[in-house]
């Protein structure tokens, strides 16, 4: 044994040598490693700030670091309200690599995301985002920016549209609605055609005098229901005193006053000569565009023109296939002089109702998903599928006249059943929401090792209230810190959002026997776009033991 352990002894002692020798190299190399790790790049100050509020926009975004970043790694981006890249630019770097700046075009009003995710030196990632705001942008649009209760100041009772089973009497205001809108199309429609075919056609005046005073009657009749039953659900539980004060006082009964004003002089517009009809035609779809959607979105003079134009073309299309149908039935000959004139105006009809529709579809709608969240997105689908079979008679409707043969009966009939579900259809959704309802976020996890509360209201793209209720165990002891992060669902590359959370003091009884409650809450922009959304809260205690619950939500 004494000769095997002579033998070897030399090799253990080599070992040894070796060992010692790479302990001594590798051992500063694991202290700075580790140093390095304990460091990694943490964002110190950002221009702008987090939740701050400018009167005109930055020139540019920028991160300071405590330590360098790779710039040619990562992203950083600007999103504006509707989560849109503001500019495609790329950040730039100084010299010393601790800072990053993002070049920005100018800004208009609105409430802005800044996203980033960089790479340290150390090859670690960096990610986080944070919210400011320019000027005084208005609250995102949802479904109360259509609720004339809303907008006349009484939030306090529930519209057309509130309840989820339909009411008497709520079939009976969407039949008015249904007759009202019908009568504007024809009466407005009738007039149009009555400017432009005066002194050109005369064998046709007589029919347009008829008709003129069957939808001057029909606008009346109509206009003066649906004011006054608008009226009565709008004041429902007010005394009539009030109603004065609604239609003199408020926009909205400025406008009913000026389409019953219109209606009661356009019996005498079509004695007045082709200018004064114009005019009467121009000031009534006018009044009615400001009286729909258009009117409470943004930019408002854009979408109130695009409704202008839908409402125009839809009048030429439903008066002159009205007329040319009361000319089939009346008289053949006619209606084969004037399906020409009605075939070349009913395709540019067409063509703008498709242009306008899409156009205002954008604009009401932050995406076209939106279209299967509420009852307008399904009327609207519908429509869209009826204004399509529509083309589709038209097309054959044409290839006869082209042809010189009279319009073919089956074919005008079958149009006409369309333009009566199509008015049908625009009369009932132009008095709902294109937009869903946003409800406040009210959610609360029971668990053995913690209770958690979390409210956001009114949780709308913008300004929101955020409140963080934590419970722990007695032994445990109240935290030592609470987080609030919001994570985008839609924008998973985007870094979260971090709540400034601060204690107060809560007088709500909801005490939990062995638990020790914390209280913490918010306000400010936070919540800067639409979308899908995971609420994070991240929970340390005394001894550092880390507690996370998670709970999805989304707004529109």
């Amino acid at each position: 044994m004494d000769n095997i352990w002579f033998r070897i002894r030399p090799a253990f002692r080599r070992l040894a040598l070796w060992i010692g020798i790479a302990m001594a190299i590798l051992a500063p190399l694991a202290w700075l490693q580790t140093g390095t790790a304990s460091a990694h790049a943490v964002l110190e100050r950002s221009v702008p700030e987090p939740g701050e509020r400018m009167e005109e926009g930055p020139a540019a975004v920028e991160l300071h670091f405590n330590e360098a970043v790779e710039s040619d790694v990562g992203s950083i981006a600007v999103l504006d309200d509707r989560s849109n890249p503001v500019t495609e630019a790329r950040p730039e770097a100084p010299g010393d690599r601790k800072s990053l700046r993002l070049p920005l075009p100018e800004l208009k009003e609105g409430r802005y995301t800044v996203s980033y995710k960089v790479v340290s030196a150390d090859g670690h990632p960096v990610s986080g985002s944070y919210v400011f705001v320019v000027g005084n942008p208005p609250a995102s649009p949802d479904a109360s920016a259509f609720d004339l209760h809303k907008q006349v100041g009484h939030e306090g009772h529930g519209g057309y549209g509130a309840e989820k089973q339909l009411t008497v009497e709520q079939f009976i205001m969407y039949t008015i609605r249904v007759l009202y809108y019908a009568a504007l199309l024809l009466a407005a429609g009738i007039m149009l055609w009555y400017a432009l075919s005066k002194g050109r056609q005369p064998a046709l005046e007589p029919w347009l005098a008829k008709w003129g005073l069957y939808g001057m009657r029909a606008l009346l009749t109509g206009t003066l229901l649906y004011v006054f039953m608008s009226t009565r659900e709008l004041m429902e539980g007010l005394p009539l005193a009030d109603w004065g004060s609604l239609l003199l006082s408020t926009s909205v009964g400025q406008i009913w006053l000026s389409l019953l004003l219109l209606a009661a002089v356009g019996f005498a517009v079509m004695k007045a000569g082709r200018i004064a009809a114009l005019l009467w035609t121009a000031a009534l779809l006018a009044v009615e565009s400001l009286n729909g959607h258009a009117a409470a979105m943004e930019p408002k003079a854009m979408t109130v023109a695009a409704d202008f134009v839908h409402l125009l073309a839809a009048a030429v299309w439903v008066g002159g296939l009205t007329l040319l149908l009361a000319l089939w039935f009346g008289d053949r000959k006619e209606a084969g002089r004037f399906a020409p004139a009605f075939s070349n105006a009913a395709w540019l009809s067409v063509a703008l109702l498709a242009l306008s529709g899409i156009g205002l579809t954008v604009y009401f709608m932050p995406g076209w998903d939106y279209l299967f969240y509420t009852p307008w997105g399904t009327l609207l689908l519908i429509k869209s599928a009826l204004v399509l079979l529509v083309v589709i008679v038209g097309v054959l409707l044409r290839l006869r006249v082209r042809k010189g043969h009279f319009p073919k009966g089956t074919l005008l009939k079958m149009d006409g059943i369309l333009m009566a579900l199509i008015i049908v259809i625009a009369a009932i959704f132009t008095s709902i929401s294109p937009l869903p309802e946003n409800e406040p976020v009210n959610w609360h996890q029971m668990g053995e090792e913690m209770h958690v509360t979390v409210r956001i209201s009114p949780n709308v793209p913008g300004d929101n209230k955020f409140t963080v209720k934590v419970w722990l165990p007695e032994d445990v002891g109240t935290p030592k810190s609470v987080a609030l992060r919001l994570l985008s669902e839609d924008r998973p590359e985007s870094g979260p959002i971090d709540i400034p959370l601060e204690p107060y003091e809560d007088d709500e009884f909801d005490a939990f026997d062995g638990f020790v409650k914390a209280t913490y809450r918010s306000e400010g922009p936070y919540l800067p776009y639409a979308g899908r959304w995971i609420a994070e809260v991240r929970v340390l205690d005394r001894d550092d033991n880390e507690r996370v619950e998670r709970h999805p939500f989304r707004n529109y």
